[in-house]
């Protein structure tokens, strides 16, 4: 390793970081499945080959679904996945992690949704904040699931919403209520846009849903006038660029539009979506950010620090945060 490998490897081990783009059920730690069942479950699995490629977003989703639900049956092993994948987040240091569970997991394992965020909660260790978000597919309001998503901005536990899932999916009539109340309480409200589907779909999360927390919304680029709002705006970006480039949302990573909107003026955090399905965690984002699409150091920097500034935590934990990455960048 050369020595100015060494000092990015340094540099990007070093800085708190933040996770705000994470599915509970595509972060299983894929070595749990191996324990529990290693005839079944290879210890290295196709799919997590560095050079596997999904051919679309559906093959993916049925992967993911049809691991996630050898594990998770009960809120206790929602508790212990998130204890292990809540440990190594603190050996790479992060600090803070927004982190959604599937809320359709209440219907197929018949757990109730507190109980499960307060499961995931307390495997968070010291020195790691954490928050829930509830995520929700664009054609989920079924009868089980209807009463559930209406009472969401009751949950005293739960910190926020998504809508996740199958992007080309019609907006139904009651998401944008169910978000309205959501963001009424002081709740986060997210939405995937701009992944599988185009710029219609990050407008529609701005206009309908009022989100200004897109989860991906790479293709923003597409439409040049979205993304002058999105920097006037300041929405947030939570970019997660080797997931777009395991499914192909790009032919490559060095096609990616993550550069045009930070020179845009878009504000972008930088995480890692599914590491079950794509075997990344944080560090291999951002080393390939450096090596791939030559972003510098202080721009690294700022991705970290964006994390913290749109943040729940303290005033003060953020200053002190971002103080520790000013300083890095400063020796």
């Amino acid at each position: 390793m050369s020595k100015n490998s060494a000092e990015l490897e340094d540099f990007i081990r070093g800085i708190p970081k933040t996770e705000t783009h994470l599915h509970v059920e595509g972060a299983l730690p894929y070595e749990l499945l191996v324990e529990m069942d290693g005839a079944r479950f290879p210890a290295d699995p196709f799919f997590r080959k560095s050079d596997y490629r999904y051919p679309g977003f559906v093959d993916f989703e049925t992967l993911l679904i049809d691991h996630a639900v050898c594990w998770f049956d009960s809120a206790d092993r929602y508790h212990l996945a998130c204890k292990r994948m809540f440990e190594k987040m603190v050996s790479l240091n992060i600090k803070y992690v927004e982190t959604s569970f599937h809320l359709h997991m209440i219907e197929f394992i018949g757990v109730d949704g507190p109980e499960i965020i307060s499961a995931i909660k307390s495997a968070a260790p010291e020195g790691l904040e954490v928050r829930v978000i509830g995520g929700m597919v664009r054609n989920g309001y079924t009868e089980v699931m209807r009463p559930i998503l209406d009472n969401l901005h009751q949950w005293e536990n739960l910190d926020g919403i998504d809508l996740h899932g199958q992007e080309w999916l019609a907006l139904e009539d009651w998401t944008p209520p169910i978000w309205k109340r959501c963001r009424d309480a002081g709740k986060i409200v997210k939405c995937h846009a701009g992944e599988f589907g185009g710029p219609d779909k990050i407008y529609e999360a701005l206009d309908q849903l009022g989100s200004r927390r897109i989860q991906h919304g790479v293709r923003s680029v597409e439409d040049k006038a979205l993304v002058k709002r999105l920097a006037d705006e300041g929405a947030v970006l939570d970019v997660c660029p080797l997931s777009n480039e395991k499914l192909q949302v790009f032919p490559t990573l060095e096609d990616h539009s993550l550069r045009e909107l930070v020179d845009a003026g878009v504000t972008c955090t930088i995480n890692t979506d599914d590491p079950l399905c794509f075997a990344n965690d944080i560090l291999d984002e951002y080393r390939a950010l450096a090596e791939r699409l030559g972003f510098s150091k202080a721009e690294l920097g700022q991705f970290a620090k964006n994390g913290f500034e749109h943040s729940q935590l303290d005033a003060s934990l953020k200053r002190e945060y971002i103080s520790q990455i000013d300083a890095a960048l400063a020796q």
